[in-house]
């Protein structure tokens, strides 16, 4: 008895114990994936699966080569909170009244309770806070049957004179274009933590009414983005019961797609079967309009033979295609089974990206290069593109974006001579020949006094890493460091060299005129990577001398430097001296200027050119108008060349 009353005490007699209890759950946060995987004896998945994720975005600051980085295809989970389960409020406890049976009128387990009347402040059984993980299952309410009190007046609503009849509000009367480029900014392509509901907003927006319904529909199924297999599946259901929907598509983007976000070994995978061939081919075969198709290697198994024909042939509108990093050995098989196909001559694909796709052949190139007389962007980044696939490129090109970095079978006469020549690259924007210079010479000194001169006025960014350059050199770079926003500079330069892009000479008398007539540079971005940490002189670069490093140098925004040298200069009082700070992602380091806030607003970054991406140095060229992320974001920003 004595133990009975002890324990009754502890749990009514101390309600602030109970409390704090349950803070402490509800702070708790949702046990994490290694958690789950220690609690249940999980086995990691195998490497071979490729699990390892890198999802990397540009972050939103006041500070240029900022990034975030995660290993899911979005942002960082935010801990859930447990559910909150106090005890129900005791206020309707006085509201209510016991009535025994007749036959038992002093029994207190037989009887029912009745609700107070009215009079008494009883408001109904859906009147009482229910605080817990299920809501009040009294589906009707007493009200409704007249049982204890009178149905109340309900006031009759004025009809506002100024309000619009249903479709004639200002917002409904707007072009659907410009209704369509509003409700675009609503959309959220990439749920917050990977997993969870997004765009809730234009759901509510779809109930709106039937002009805000349409528009909304186009917005949401214009640009469909896949994180993960489940949303796959949701979508390509929604599609096969609802055939308009898929003629909405115009880009189906797997860059953000993670297998791991659900699935933590590829035999889970396998069983789903959410994402196969077969899915993504009757998903092709359910979006007749597509015009952008972005895929990686983390569904390069899916890629058959069929989906690849689908693309090529089946597809009249696809207008853009990336397979970046795609380097299976199905992959590799399906695209050499496809070039025994009767190939049309000409296909209407105008952005093209092989970016690392090392393993597909030369036979590849030489079939597929010579029917894109559309191409403008075109990225050939570390595959076995030959001299004679290049010069195929019909010359009804406009080829603005060009990347042939890492490109070991072509020669540095045969790319000279396409520069110089071929009638595609006379508008080029953005070009990239950049190499590994441990592996790797491309362009030799004589190589570079021939390419130089010939580059058109219209170029942006030039990447010649890994050349063997020498001072000569800056006086051809002079005129284009003018219009260049972007600069990536080979070997054997001194710092010395590099500041002449910057400042007029000073050495002598007949250096007068060329101060007098100097016009000052372009450049927002120079790349220095290609020089060791023991091949840099710092502190000539830091020294009173260099203007490099000066308030004057501007625009000049990011200096690339080898990530070696990151600690050594995030340690230094030197650079936050001169207005710098040092940031780094992956195997990359920058030097970026502080932006002072009394020299204006900061230059965003964002330029046509490089549709979407607003930092400096991108090392892939994108096909698509989008927000950097997912694995793009990891190829372009996080890893070297």
């Amino acid at each position: 008895m004595d133990r009975t009353i002890t324990s009754s005490s502890v749990v009514v007699g101390l309600p602030t114990q109970q409390q704090s209890i349950h803070s402490k759950l509800k702070r708790s946060p949702t046990p994490s994936l290694l958690d789950k995987m220690e609690s249940e004896n999980i086995t990691p998945p195998d490497k071979s699966t490729r699990s390892s994720f890198s999802s990397v975005r540009e972050a939103d600051s006041d500070l240029a080569q900022n990034f975030t980085s995660t290993k899911i295809s979005s942002y960082s989970n935010l801990a859930e909170e447990a559910v909150e389960d106090l005890p129900s409020p005791v206020d309707m406890a006085t509201q209510t009244q016991f009535i025994p049976p007749l036959t038992q009128p002093h029994s207190k387990l037989h009887g029912s309770w009745f609700p107070a009347v009215a009079a008494e402040g009883f408001q109904g059984w859906k009147q009482i806070g229910v605080r817990g993980k299920q809501a009040s299952k009294s589906y009707g309410d007493l009200q409704a049957l007249k049982i204890v009190w009178s149905t109340p007046v309900i006031p009759v609503k004025k009809k506002d004179p100024e309000k619009p009849a249903p479709g004639q509000s200002r917002v409904e009367k707007l072009p659907t274009e410009i209704l369509g480029q509003i409700i675009d900014h609503l959309v959220l392509d990439v749920p917050p933590n990977g997993i969870s509901a997004r765009n809730v907003d234009l759901m509510s927006l779809l109930l709106t009414s039937r002009t805000l319904h349409s528009a909304t529909l186009n917005a949401l199924y214009k640009n469909i983005t896949i994180p993960h297999s489940r949303i796959f599946r949701k979508f390509l259901s929604h599609i096969a019961q609802n055939n308009e929907l898929g003629t909405i598509v115009r880009r189906l983007d797997f860059s953000h797609f993670n297998p791991t976000t659900l699935f933590s070994t590829a035999s889970e995978r396998a069983t789903t079967r959410n994402l196969t061939p077969e899915t993504l081919m009757q998903c092709l075969e359910l979006t007749p309009f597509l015009r952008e198709f972005l895929a990686q290697e983390y569904i390069e198994d899916e890629i058959d033979a069929n989906v690849l024909r689908k693309l090529f042939f089946g597809l009249e509108r696809l207008q853009a295609v990336d397979f970046c990093g795609c380097s299976s050995t199905a992959f590799k098989n399906a695209f050499q089974s496809i070039l025994l196909s009767d190939w049309p001559e000409t296909l209407l694909i105008s952005r093209l990206s092989l970016h690392k796709c090392i393993t597909l052949p030369s036979n590849v190139f030489e079939t597929l290069l010579p029917r894109l007389g559309n191409l403008t962007h075109l990225d050939l980044t570390g595959t076995r593109v030959t001299n004679e696939a290049l010069l195929s490129i019909p010359h009804s090109a406009n080829i603005t974006h060009l990347n042939l970095s890492k490109c070991r079978l072509l020669t540095a006469d045969v790319i000279i001579d396409f520069l110089a020549n071929h009638p595609a690259v006379k508008g080029l924007v953005f070009l990239s020949l950049g190499v590994d210079a441990r592996s790797h010479q491309l362009f030799d000194e004589d190589d570079l006094n021939k390419l130089i001169p010939i580059l058109p006025h219209s170029l942006r960014s030039l990447s010649l890493k890994g050349s063997k350059m020498a001072a000569s050199h800056i006086d051809l770079l002079r005129p284009l460091s003018k219009h260049l926003e972007e600069l990536a500079l080979g070997r054997r330069l001194k710092i010395a060299d590099i500041d002449r892009l910057f400042v007029p000479d000073e050495t002598n008398d007949e250096d007068v005129d060329m101060q007098l007539d100097w016009i000052p540079h372009s450049l927002k971005y120079l790349d220095l990577s290609d020089y060791t940490a023991t091949e840099l002189d710092l502190l000539t670069l830091f020294g009173r001398n260099t203007s490099i490093m000066k308030k004057y140098s501007a625009p000049l925004e990011v200096i690339e430097v080898t990530d070696d040298l990151y600690t050594r200069l995030a340690k230094s009082p030197v650079v936050k001296q001169l207005g710098w700070t040092v940031t780094e992602n992956g195997s990359r380091a920058w030097l970026v200027r502080i932006h002072d806030p009394e020299d204006g607003p900061r230059d965003s970054g964002l330029r046509s050119w490089k549709m979407g991406a607003s930092f400096w140095g991108m090392r892939k060229i994108p096909v698509a108008s989008a927000e950097v992320g997912g694995m793009y974001g990891s190829y372009m920003f996080k890893r070297k060349l």
